[in-house]
């Protein structure tokens, strides 16, 4: 019942927000309205997220690429700027375009393609997201629609719906789009050894690992799925003058050690799934605030959703393959084997192999993007967990920012440091193929 109360709060909110600011939107510039339904539509989306069983961050960060790349598709399509991602993206096929001589509207057609792909990226959410998205859908179509002529709000939404309806269409032949038992094998061989990943909690469900296939889905930007796979993992070893031992033995120091600010940083950014709005929504979230901040223009903001969003989708994609690849121990396992057995870290585990990190290899990948687009010095506050009780943080950079992300996985004793420094090599090569895209003229 407190997540339901959570989830619609959060529409009681957009919808206040949206309805204090409509008398002067009315009066606003076309591109006003439509960051308007953007911020909107993401807002919900994020708590979406929250509250919908499937979501773990490799699902959350395809259905972030798909809706970036809808929204990038109808703002290029009336851009004298932007050019289309089709041919760029692998498997994208030229997208539906507007009609030449005619007017259409980009906060209709944004907004009729967001519920589109709301609807069809998160059907399986629950009763009370259904209605939280049947809400926003009535209210904003029915704002946006205000002072409209009828036939280009219905050009507009008709447009907005092919776009959506294209790009859905291109998703469901990825690989990802279909999730059962909420992403666990009912059958799964584990790999016998003392070097390889076994179950890390009792949870019936969790006793194979998350997603072992994701790996295989198709990229967005990478050119192969192992392009950007990472040397193996320093070799196994109980002997305490290996490498393995001495990285396992830094976590136990750690977790002994821990400073206040150490365990802050652990659970900003611990973004479990199901009770925060993932790894790949936090960063999406941070955008947001930037675009709020800064007053963004329209173009900016699909451009960033877009790259940001392929680029995420990519990082799991990426990290996932590398994560079978060796499907190496957590650290509870060796170090309840070899140091203590009764050793908790400060985080839960998650139910899947430990090398690479995909907290470093997805925040690599954002920092790649977003200093290309936005620079090297950009300062920004991340509030993404402000109503959790969690103070907003303050970045230089983000670099800054995903070193921290990298890094709170050590704070959280559920990876190795190897597996957190090469995740964001692994994060910089993928960012460097979303860099390559070309969406100015």
């Amino acid at each position: 019942m407190g997540a339901m109360r959570s989830l619609i709060a959060t529409v009681v909110v957009v919808t206040a927000a949206w309805l204090g600011g409509l008398a002067a939107a009315a009066a606003q510039p076309d591109a006003a309205q439509s960051q308007k339904v953007l911020s909107n539509w993401y807002t919900l989306m994020l708590a979406l997220v929250r509250h919908t069983p499937t979501y773990s961050p490799p699902v959350a960060s395809r259905s972030f690429a798909y809706v970036g790349v809808t929204v990038f598709e109808i703002v290029a399509s009336g851009s004298g700027d932007l050019t289309s991602l089709a041919g760029q993206l692998h498997g994208l096929k030229a997208v539906p375009q507007r009609e030449a001589g005619k007017t259409y509207d980009d906060a209709m057609a944004l907004e009729a393609a967001l519920a589109f792909a709301a609807e069809n990226f998160f059907g399986n959410t629950g009763p009370t997201g259904q209605r939280a998205m049947a809400a926003l859908k009535a209210k904003l179509s029915a704002d946006v629609m205000a002072g409209l002529s009828p036939d280009i709000a219905s050009r507009s939404q008709a447009y907005g719906q092919a776009v959506a309806a294209h790009i859905l269409a291109w998703s469901r032949s990825d690989g990802g789009a279909v999730i059962t038992n909420l992403g666990f094998p009912t059958q799964y061989q584990l790999i016998a050894g003392p070097a390889h990943w076994v179950p890390t909690n009792l949870i019936a469900l969790q006793q194979t690992p998350l997603l072992p296939d994701w790996g295989k889905n198709r990229t967005f930007v990478l050119p192969t799925n192992t392009t950007c796979s990472l040397p193996p993992p320093p070799a196994y070893s109980e002997d305490k003058t290996s490498e393995f031992y001495k990285q396992a033995l830094e976590i136990v120091e750690m977790k002994r050690n821990l400073t206040p600010d150490q365990r802050t940083i652990a659970r900003v950014w611990a973004d479990d799934a199901m009770l925060s709005t993932t790894p790949p929504g936090h960063w999406i979230s941070i955008v947001l605030q930037i675009f709020e901040r800064d007053k963004t223009s329209l173009e900016t903001r699909a451009e960033i959703l877009a790259r940001l969003g392929v680029g995420l989708a990519d990082a799991f994609i990426g990290c996932w393959q590398t994560k079978y690849q060796y499907d190496l121990v957590r650290p509870i396992s060796y170090i309840r084997r070899v140091f203590d057995p009764a050793w908790d870290p400060a985080l839960s585990t998650p139910p899947f192999p430990e090398y690479p990190s995909g907290h470093s290899t997805q925040s690599g990948v954002a920092a790649t993007v977003l200093t290309k687009l936005l620079g090297d010095h950009f300062a920004f506050e991340d509030a993404t967990y402000l109503k959790e009780g969690l103070k907003p943080r303050a970045y230089a950079s983000f670099w800054a920012a995903a070193d921290e992300a990298a890094v709170s996985r050590l704070y959280g004793g559920i990876h190795f440091r190897a597996a957190i420094e090469r995740g964001l090599d692994q994060g910089r090569c993928i960012g460097a193929f979303v860099n390559a895209l070309r969406t100015r003229r």
